[in-house]
Parts: C-alpha cells; structure tokens; sequence
C-alpha cells in the first residue's frame, strides 16, 4: 500500500509570518489538527494544535502579535506520496511524531498523513518475502 491511498489529501498551508489568530481560524476550519508551515513557498514546519495551544494558552503568548514560526515545530518531516506506507511507519517511529507531510515530486505539500490513519489499517504478521522463523510458538 502506498502513503497516497491513506493520506489526507486538500490540506490547508499557512505562512510562518501569520499570527497564531490566523493559524486557530484556518485550523479550526480543518478537521486534521496541524497545518503545514510554509516561507516564501517553501515548507518549512509544522504548526500542531497542540503547539497552537500551549503558545497561546499556556505560555501567554498574545496570538494577534505571536507568529507561527514561533510556535512550529521544525525541521519538518516529510514523505514523498508514492512511498510505501511502511515508509511512513518508520519515519513517524524514527522522529517520534503523529504526523507526516505527504508531498509530491516539486516537494509541495499534498497531504497529510496521519498515525490514525496507519493505525486504521489491519495488522498484518508478515510482511511479503519476511522469514516465518520469528513465529515460533514455543519460544
């Protein structure tokens, strides 16, 4: 299975130089909870709203002066969309995060995949070509 048939795709991008208001209205406005952080065109970050939160709520940061470079998380972590999905298993595991960029060939943001997503997929026990050695029942 590849990362395309799995992901979110008509994901909303913001700039890094908005306020956080502007960044609570568009994720407000989307049901995927994080937004792609862009400057100048080029993906840059990922604005959770988790950090939208915290910066805002927690740490008092005035949202109508406060940017979303000061509250992304970054470097960002992406996955091209023709990837297999165990790709994005391994990437999500390796960076500790519940959320990949998905992005097409130019590096453009093309969706969103997320670890409900993978986990909303069966589990399986092997993998094509895995070696059954592991499967013992008496171990």
């Amino acid at each position: 299975m590849r990362i395309s048939e799995l992901m979110t795709r008509d994901v909303k991008t913001i700039d890094a130089d908005e306020c956080l208001r502007s960044a609570t209205e568009r994720l407000e406005a989307s049901s995927l909870g994080a937004l792609p952080v862009t400057d100048h065109g080029r993906l840059v970050g990922l604005l959770t709203d988790s950090e939208l939160s915290l910066c805002s709520t927690v740490h008092g940061h005035d949202p109508d002066i406060t940017t979303v470079r000061e509250a992304m998380s970054a470097p960002l972590v992406t996955c091209p969309e023709d990837a297999p999905l165990e790709a994005g298993e391994r990437l999500m595991e390796e960076h500790h995060v519940s959320r990949l960029v998905v992005v097409d060939a130019e590096h453009h943001a093309v969706g969103l995949l997320r670890l409900d997503d993978v986990a909303s997929e069966p589990l399986t026990l092997l993998r094509p070509g895995e070696p059954l050695e592991h499967l013992s029942l008496y171990s």
